[in-house]
């Protein structure tokens, strides 16, 4: 993940598919009530459980399309699988996430949120 993250989102608005992924009123309501700060707890605990591991339960299927902001966002910036995590920013599939790799998807992640939050849908 050498690219910032501006670019990084910029490359992904361009994707038909990444860019159709927006939070409802319900997911704005959600980040609303919990926070910024318990969002990116979220987003640590998904992104450990779900991506982090060299071989994720389910690769490829482990993360919802909806049911939790960051699960939308985790599809718009293509970290939701390790398939995606690799075709993106070529972080190879089966080996571990490093603590630093991870805390760049969770930065990511929570960059699109805010960005999100910000617009009007």
């Amino acid at each position: 993940m050498a690219q910032t993250k501006q670019q990084a989102l910029q490359k992904l608005g361009r994707s038909k598919f990444r860019s159709s992924f927006h939070l409802n009123e319900a997911d704005r309501n959600y980040v609303t009530q919990k926070g910024m700060e318990t969002i990116r707890e979220h987003c640590l605990a998904f992104v450990k459980e779900r991506l982090a591991p060299a071989y994720p339960v389910n690769d490829g299927k482990q993360t919802p399309m909806k049911g939790h902001p960051v699960f939308k966002a985790m599809h718009a910036c293509a970290c939701c699988c390790r398939g995606c995590l690799e075709k993106w920013y070529r972080v190879p599939q089966g080996q571990e996430l490093t603590e630093v790799q991870a805390e760049k998807i969770v930065n990511l992640l929570m960059a699109w949120i805010e960005e999100e939050m910000k617009s009007s849908r």
